[in-house]
């Protein structure tokens, strides 16, 4: 594989299991050292083994809503690896599934701090440090449940729809030197996403064009696209990768 990140260093939150842990692994075989966080510790331990160990890859446990942690995990990768040309926001919570007419203002409130104002911190922490000066990309995880009403997961859309403005916002003030482009999956195979099709996926997976749900590589290549050279004159873009289920108006 062309190393096209080679000497890249990659922040990537969310990042111990699931897509993206793939995004991790993607990136560092297209030659980037990353750092990985995640709330709990063990785990990313081990994904930091499984990618190689601390010559490609540290891992810095905390919450992504934490302003402490995101400055933490920023002056990591600096001190680490000597820079941070790429931001990946993955995390993203949905602790609630029913209407809105009945979900708890609590949960709203926690959805839109992680999946939303996280995001925006982690950018902000990231742009302060080292991609004002130097330049680099962020790469947002956003969903179609952004694109297009939800059912069940409605304000996880809503905080996606944010996200995807979000993106656009950054793209319009941080260019020259920093593109800002988002990823929109459909339902990928992850632990995440398993009341979406867990023991029907048969069924969910009929009304995608392709006949198939995500897998995580089918993200992470797209993340590692964005994140390199051949997207060298795309920003503010969101990249919808879902199969093809959109085009019949699905979700």
């Amino acid at each position: 594989m062309n190393p096209r990140l080679q000497g890249s260093t990659a922040l990537i939150t969310g990042a111990s299991r699931g897509i993206g842990l793939d995004i991790a692994r993607r990136l560092v075989e297209e030659g980037a050292r990353v750092v990985l966080t995640a709330r709990n510790p063990e785990p990313l331990a081990e994904a930091v083994a499984g990618l190689g160990g601390e010559d490609v890859a540290i891992g810095v446990a905390g919450k992504s809503d934490d302003a402490e942690h995101r400055e933490h995990a920023v002056a990591q990768a600096i001190e680490k690896f000597g820079s941070l040309d790429i931001l990946v926001n993955n995390a993203g919570i949905n602790p609630a599934y029913g209407p809105l007419m009945k979900l708890d203002p609590g949960a709203s409130r926690k959805i839109l701090e992680v999946n939303v104002i996280g995001t925006l911190g982690w950018a902000q922490c990231a742009h302060a440090a080292w991609l004002g000066e130097h330049g680099g990309a962020i790469i947002n995880i956003a969903s179609i449940a952004g694109l297009r009403p939800a059912p069940g997961i409605g304000m996880y859309g809503v905080s996606k729809a944010a996200v995807i403005h979000l993106t656009e916002e950054l793209a319009y003030e941080l260019g020259p030197n920093v593109r800002v482009n988002a990823v929109a999956p459909a339902v990928v195979k992850t632990q995440f996403a398993t009341a979406l099709y867990e023991g029907r996926e048969e069924e969910v997976a009929a009304a995608y064009p392709l006949k198939r749900l995500g897998e995580p590589r089918d993200i992470s290549g797209a993340v590692a696209f964005l994140a390199s050279p051949d997207a060298g004159w795309m920003t503010g873009q969101t990249l919808v990768v879902d199969g093809g289920v959109t085009l019949g108006g699905g979700f």
